[in-house]
């Protein structure tokens, strides 16, 4: 039997479980998940292996999971923006998720036009049908709705949180897939750098842990990251735009800091195997967001690229 693999991008609103998706079909926590919206600002890969078994297709679905779909007004917006066009350039296909509980909104059309823009066939995802209690019938009027607006390959409720509805949708993936290479190890589930994923981790508490513009207007750089045989010394900053916003974040006896800081470090070491010492410090940087050469310089690819140089220098 032959070996099926392929790239797939997961496309949609912000808060539609795009990160929960992720996570649960690879079975590691790679996204970071928050219910505030544009939580993900990177695309992230993730690689489900597939051994072939006994009248089964084996093979490898590299995922690739995108920020929310939103109307940009930022340059770490447009950079958003930009991480989900350059994801949907050479996928093989589109899983785009909607959300059952919310109401159609513009952005539902915004989406389907960008489906229909790539002409790259796309599966239908209507998650958390678990939410609809008694319902159903607002599902059947959602699939009819959505079906008249675009010729999807398949359309399959789910609910990624509790795992309702993966193992068909996995099957259904796999087939839809070209017969092609393995394109990672079996040991390799991502493509992110260990850094990175600190980062985001670390960003993820300040998400659960400060209200209002404060999530969005921070984001976090590993300084350092020594991995030694029995302690990784981590230290990180976190990037603010105002003197009020750091206020918050450090908290009256740096109780804030400490609070974030250790959330972080129980997550990182449950990642690493291995104790961890994280040093956290927060930084006012006025107006990051708007700035094009800050935003990009976000980019854990380029941060690789120049960890690369500075090492050969």
């Amino acid at each position: 039997m032959s070996f099926h693999s392929g790239f797939v991008c997961i496309l949609g609103r912000s808060n539609a479980g795009k990160s929960t998706l992720l996570n649960a079909l690879v079975g590691e926590k790679l996204a970071i998940i928050s219910p505030k919206p544009q939580t993900t600002r990177n695309r992230i890969q993730g690689v489900v292996h597939l051994p072939a078994a006994r009248g089964k297709l084996g093979g490898q679905i590299i995922l690739i999971d995108t920020p929310g779909v939103h109307k940009p007004d930022s340059s770490l917006g447009r950079k958003m923006m930009t991480e989900i066009r350059e994801a949907l350039e050479g996928c093989n296909l589109i899983l785009l998720i909607h959300d059952v509980t919310q109401k159609s909104a513009p952005a539902d059309q915004f989406v389907l036009d960008m489906v229909k823009k790539s002409g790259t066939p796309a599966f239908l995802l209507l998650n958390k049908i678990d939410k609809l209690g008694r319902e159903k019938q607002k599902l059947l009027a959602i699939i009819e709705e959505l079906r008249q607006r675009h010729d999807f390959k398949e359309i399959i409720p789910l609910s990624a949180l509790k795992r309702d509805g993966l193992d068909t949708l996995v099957e259904t993936v796999l087939q839809a897939l070209p017969a092609g290479p393995k394109y990672f190890p079996e040991d390799q589930v991502t493509d992110q750098p260990t850094r990175f994923m600190v980062a985001e981790i670390v960003r993820e508490q300040i998400l659960a842990q400060t209200k209002e513009e404060v999530p969005y207007a921070t984001t976090v750089i590993v300084e350092q990251f020594d991995e030694g045989t029995n302690i990784t010394r981590i230290a990180a900053t976190i990037c603010c735009e105002r003197e009020g916003q750091k206020a918050i974040l450090v908290g009256k006896g740096a109780q804030m800091l400490k609070k974030i800081g250790t959330a972080a470090r129980i997550q990182i070491e449950r990642m690493l195997g291995q104790r961890v010492f994280l040093e956290l410090f927060v930084k006012v940087s006025p107006g990051w967001r708007e700035s094009r050469e800050f935003v990009e310089g976000l980019d854990w690819r380029r941060q690789l690229q120049g960890l690369v140089g500075s090492q050969k220098s």
